[in-house]
């Protein structure tokens, strides 16, 4: 009987319960509640488990799909354009918030002589995208390159056409098996997130923010408006949907990547998420883990721009013009670079402190709130997925406006394969 009645919670309250339970576990029990982490690796665990065979099968699935039906190459093209544009609107958002709050207050460090960091160019950043070993990016997890090899094959077997039918039948195969597990896995969800949320809340404590209090504010300032106005405004204005229904269906999505930080980790609930909108199982497969590489405006976007104005304000260094452009140009670009795992956008921020000559022993004295920040960080990357999926699908024909309206539970669209 009790077991019925669980399985009758949508799943989106089931992820909300054990958000809510470990947050009020983390305060009530404080560093003893981190004996509960294990619970949230075990969930990181299975997730990563999934990541590089869903990947593969699903890009080359969805391309493969897409060649026969679709004109692949325009999709592509706006698939990126409004990663582009979403990029860049979060940078400049970033700097807007960054400014108006004094973040710095009446802290005023001294810096040390800056060490020279070994940050590759981007020539090389471009090369690093091919895999000298495909089975060897495979094997570690290196997503990027896995995309680009999928990416690769699937135009191989559209251009060979009936000689691949084989192959693509395999993979085809490959991807239902995928997504079988997914679906075991993501049950593990609550569970994960309970223990993740514990984990959190009981490491760091209120007192441990107050010092960063405002960098935090910032951060969480300029990710809501830009998901809420920028996100909702283009399902809204563009795709012509409603922003309450977007959010409502996004929300266990967000809920995973707000407790995980890993928009790699969210794939699979990402990815549900939007086939309950309505969205195309081909698009979506295609879209999801492409954002999840490329789409990074919280990690790429704002924070880089806001941590960098919050560095030059803690050291006294004053910012021109010129600064301000280089910091947008350069955080729009790592949007579009940064990996979709946790802890990667403390790379980056190398990249846009070292352009404007900032001190990178900045990094340091923030690096201990980056899981607080990094929370948001990874809430807006994956919404931001989700609403390309959506607002593209719509101009595209993938997407079936009455599933995206119609009040379902989403425990019972559950994913599914690749037709």
């Amino acid at each position: 009987m009790l077991l019925h009645t669980l399985s009758r919670i949508p799943f989106w309250q089931k992820v909300l319960t054990g958000f809510i339970l470990g947050a009020l576990v983390g305060v009530l029990l404080g560093e003893t509640a981190t004996v509960l982490k294990p619970l949230g690796d075990l969930f990181i665990s299975a997730i990563k488990m999934l990541v590089a065979p869903l990947v593969f099968c699903a890009i080359v699935a969805s391309i493969t799909s897409l060649g026969s039906q679709t004109n692949l190459k325009r999709l592509s093209l706006k698939t990126l354009g409004m990663f582009m544009l979403t990029g860049t609107i979060a940078s400049l958002i970033g700097l807007a918030v960054g400014s108006i709050i004094d973040m710095g207050g009446t802290m005023s460090l001294t810096t040390t002589e800056v060490r020279e960091r070994n940050i590759p160019g981007f020539s090389q950043v471009l090369l690093d995208m091919i895999p000298v070993n495909p089975f060897a990016s495979l094997a570690e997890g290196k997503v990027l390159q896995i995309i680009v090899f999928a990416a690769l094959v699937g135009i191989a077997i559209n251009k060979l056409g009936e000689k691949a039918e084989p192959l693509k039948r395999t993979i085809d195969a490959g991807s239902e098996v995928m997504f079988q597990l997914t679906r075991m896995v993501l049950k593990l969800t609550p569970i994960g997130v309970f223990g993740l949320m514990a984990w959190v809340v009981g490491s760091y404590g209120l007192s441990t923010l107050l010092p960063l209090g405002k960098f935090i504010a910032a951060i969480y300032i300029a990710a809501l408006i830009h998901i809420i106005f920028i996100y909702g405004g283009l399902v809204k204005f563009v795709a012509g949907l409603s922003p309450l229904q977007f959010f409502r269906k996004a929300m266990p999505a967000q809920l995973v990547a707000f407790s995980t930080s890993s928009s790699y980790g969210t794939l699979p609930a990402s990815t549900r998420a939007v086939e309950t909108m309505g969205v195309s199982k081909r698009y979506t497969s295609f879209v999801m883990p492409l954002g999840a590489t490329m789409n990074m405006d919280g990690c790429g976007g704002i924070y880089p721009a806001i941590a960098a104005i919050f560095i030059a304000q803690i050291y006294n260094i004053p910012l021109d013009t010129l600064d301000y452009i280089m910091i947008a140009v350069t955080a729009t670009v790592a949007s579009v670079g940064t990996a979709g795992v946790p802890g990667s956008a403390m790379v980056m921020l190398t990249v846009t402190l070292g352009v404007i000559g900032l001190p990178l022993e900045g990094i340091a004295f923030i690096a201990a709130i980056d899981r607080i920040v990094d929370m948001i960080r990874t809430a807006t990357n994956v919404t931001g997925d989700m609403m390309t999926a959506v607002v593209i699908g719509k101009l595209e024909n993938e997407l079936d406006v009455s599933q995206f309206n119609a009040n379902i539970a989403e425990d019972s669209a559950p994913i599914t394969p690749i037709k």
